[in-house]
């Protein structure tokens, strides 16, 4: 997919290597890279997938990386269904004066 300059994108960037990070990070950590993953407009005519880009983000700050996407979404949740939640919230309803059990 082709992008087009001010399509809303999302990039990927690596900040520091593995390896650099400071001497206080646990080692977990300190093994793997310090990545970035931002939004923002495209600032180029236009760019494919893979690219390498320069972005301008919500708040102005221009940044560059590798092109993951065009018109990203929040893909986001609150995790799988737990039926005893419902439970939980009747039973916090009752106690606070609201609906009855």
């Amino acid at each position: 997919m082709i992008a087009k300059k001010g399509d809303w994108v999302r990039i990927h960037s690596i900040l520091m290597e593995a390896g650099n990070r400071a001497t206080g990070v646990p080692a977990d950590t300190s093994n793997v890279p310090y990545e970035l993953w931002d939004k923002g407009f495209l600032i180029s005519d236009k760019a494919e997938i893979g690219e390498e880009v320069e972005i301008e983000t919500i708040t102005g700050r221009k940044i560059k990386g590798t092109l993951l996407e065009t018109n990203p979404s929040y893909g986001h949740d609150f995790g799988e269904f737990i039926p005893e939640i419902i439970l939980i919230d009747k039973q916090l309803k009752a106690i606070m004066g609201g609906l009855a059990q």
